[in-house]
């Protein structure tokens, strides 16, 4: 039933890098929008441009899935 080929579901370092970054995002702009605060709410949405490019950057070091810095999958 385990599928060799099966590129799996991104878990990696790398990938939970760059989301736990566009939450904090997200979160920190909901808030920030709450209480009124413009400058802040477009500060934070600027951390939903930057997970993803840590992530990559993280992928492309070796952090990805299958990268050379990773523990093997069990």
């Amino acid at each position: 039933m385990n599928d060799p080929h099966d590129p799996g579901h991104g878990s990696s370092p790398a990938a939970w890098t760059g989301v736990t970054i566009m939450l904090i995002g997200a979160t920190a702009g909901t808030l920030f929008f709450w209480f009124d605060q413009p400058l802040l709410v477009w500060a934070s949405s600027s951390l939903l441009v930057i997970g993803p490019l840590v992530g990559s950057f993280m992928a492309r070091a070796g952090y990805g899935v299958g990268g050379s810095k990773t523990k093997v999958n069990h």
